[in-house]
């Protein structure tokens, strides 16, 4: 097991003044079902001799205390530990945010969605199992054990030596056939989880190809038999633990013939009454009930740590190279312009080859460029751009035309200089130069909401007649009004709109954040030809107000006059400049 393995299932365990209380209300409700079945035991057997009702009222008092004792601290104990434990599920969801986020997108680009989001989501729901299933009930059946076997030995140490032996001998060897029966399913299930989940999230979303080309069958056959090896695995273990429990009530048969084997003398002696003799005899069978909780706890603990080993490599804990890292410079100075100049010089960039699952072992990469694993996309391209001034930047497919966008946004590192109102991009933190560099991507991301929830993402405090006013400058404000305004659903990433309003939807939205600087990567890539001059047009347009500077990548170019400048990209080199 790693070291991260280790760190995230201690991060599972709430703190001691939480888990504490948990473990004590545990105890509680543990102990009462012990004492509830002696007190009943010796309630029984000690009417059946008839003695005045006075020698029972305690003993009647006692059986409805404990019983009522048993339900409530379990329920109290349910409460606080699982509201300690979703704390601390809060607390390594948002670590494992935290990580992905100076790796997002680029770095996560070869992690497969779904299974990123089963380890997002499900993994982390089953370390919960830690606390709740794993430490709470091992600690608590300890203590409650030890209680029990100590109020045994006050009556009969022969009797307690014989009910420790069973458990021992019985928790023992059911912890070995519980693990060889489950461990290996334990292992796989949440792998399979993952599998399973991502393989439905690659299918939904590549559905509309998959039928196209009459392979939707065979991607159905795959979920099918992820699900059938998922569901193997899972009554696998279901299996072992219905053995385990089966086990567990063996041995507490054993431990109560073991226990009358070795109190029928001392009652024949008369060194005990019928009443401690019938307690003698059942207690043992509560005692085991306790005591199943161990081996149960065992393999709620295999199965948390699968899942921890997968929430703790969900991205790679060293940074790959290629991805930038914070730099000193928490914003960027301001300046006499408030739309700072670009200068790149001799910039060359590459995209990172991540497998997804660089492990704790990985070496560190001090160096952006440490491991040569890519071919370099750019290649000493030098540019700048004025304040204010719009470029088109063009060149085919594969010239690097959106390597240079994630490298102007910092998505990706680089070689060379960059610097952004004079100061260096490295030194700056990726954040920051986020807050000045904006990109609209060649596919926009649009939430599953309507118009007016897509754009105060940007910014939230935008009112809606501002929202109206940037809407009609990006050319959307008639088509608002004929979808029925800012309450217009745009549905799944914008599956209701077509690729040129999503485009306009996203200027938008970027406008609102009012960045000084932006980035257009392909706007036009699901529009028709025919409209394709009428949106650049209209794009670039509404994107220079207010003297934004407009950086224009696209392969079709753009309508004669409307860009200041325009820069051929060819095989990752600034080749000329018009």
């Amino acid at each position: 097991m790693s070291d991260a393995t280790r760190a995230t299932l201690r991060k599972a365990v709430p703190p001691p003044r939480r888990l504490a209380l948990a473990v004590l209300l545990g105890v509680a409700s543990a102990a009462s079902s012990v004492a509830l079945l002696a007190c009943s035991a010796w309630l029984i057997a000690r009417a059946a001799e008839q003695p005045p009702v006075l020698y029972l009222s305690l003993a009647v008092v006692g059986v409805r205390a404990f019983a009522l004792g048993r339900a409530t601290f379990r329920y109290l104990e349910r409460l606080v530990g699982h509201d300690a434990s979703f704390r601390q599920l809060a607390s390594i969801r948002a670590g494992v945010y935290e990580r992905m986020l100076p790796l997002a997108p680029d770095g996560l680009a070869s992690s497969r969605r779904g299974d990123l989001l089963a380890r997002f989501v499900d993994d982390v729901d089953e370390l919960q199992n830690v606390a709740l299933r794993a430490v709470q009930p091992i600690v608590s059946a300890v203590l409650v054990l030890a209680l029990a076997v100590a109020g045994i030995a006050l009556l009969s140490p022969e009797s307690a030596g014989a009910i420790l032996g069973c458990l021992v001998v019985g928790v023992g060897l059911t912890l070995a056939v519980q693990r060889r029966a489950a461990v290996r399913a334990e292992r796989t299930l949440a792998p399979l989880r993952g599998e399973l989940q991502a393989a439905v999230v690659e299918h939904v979303q590549a559905l509309d190809v998959l039928v196209a080309f009459d392979a939707a069958e065979a991607g159905r056959r795959r979920i099918t038999a992820i699900g059938d090896r998922l569901a193997r695995a899972t009554r696998a273990r279901a299996a072992a633990t219905g053995a385990a429990s089966a086990l567990m009530s063996a041995v507490g048969g054993f431990a109560v013939a073991a226990s009358l084997a070795v109190s029928a003398p001392l009652l024949e002696g008369g060194r005990i009454d019928g009443p401690t003799f019938a307690v003698l005899c059942l207690v043992p069978l509560a005692i085991a009930e306790v005591a199943t909780a161990v081996p149960l706890a065992t393999s709620a603990l295999r199965l948390a740590r699968a899942s921890a080993e997968r929430v703790a490599h969900a991205v790679p804990v060293v940074v790959p190279a290629g991805i930038p890292v914070g730099g000193a410079v928490p914003a960027v100075p301001p300046a006499a312009d408030p739309v700072p100049a670009i200068e790149l010089r001799g910039i060359r960039a590459r995209w990172p080859e991540i497998t997804g699952d660089e492990g704790p072992d990985a070496a560190p990469a001090s160096d952006a460029f440490a491991r040569d694993l890519q071919p370099a996309a750019l290649d000493g391209v030098d540019l700048r751009v004025a304040p204010g001034e719009r470029m088109l930047v063009r060149g085919d497919s594969g010239a690097g035309k959106t390597t240079l966008a994630h490298v102007l946004v910092r998505f990706l590192d680089y070689e060379g200089s960059y610097r952004l109102g004079g100061v260096e991009a490295s030194d700056l933190d990726p954040g920051a130069v986020r807050r000045i560099v904006g990109l609209v991507e060649q596919r926009p991301w649009l939430f599953d909401e309507d118009v007016r929830q897509n754009l105060a993402f940007a910014r939230d405090t935008a009112t809606d007649d501002e929202l109206l006013e940037v809407l009609d400058r990006v050319g959307l404000r008639e088509w608002l009004d004929e979808r029925g305004g800012l309450d217009a659903r745009v549905g799944e990433r914008g599956a209701l709109v077509s690729g040129g309003q999503a485009q306009r939807i996203a200027l938008a939205r970027a406008m609102l954040a009012d960045f000084p600087v932006l980035v257009l990567d392909e706007p036009t890539a699901s529009v028709d030809p025919a409209r394709a001059d009428a949106l650049l047009h209209d794009l670039a347009t509404a994107a220079s107000q207010s003297g934004r500077s407009v950086v224009l990548i696209s392969h079709t170019g753009a309508p004669d006059g409307l860009m200041d400048r325009v820069v051929t990209l060819e095989a990752g080199v600034a080749s000329r400049v018009l």
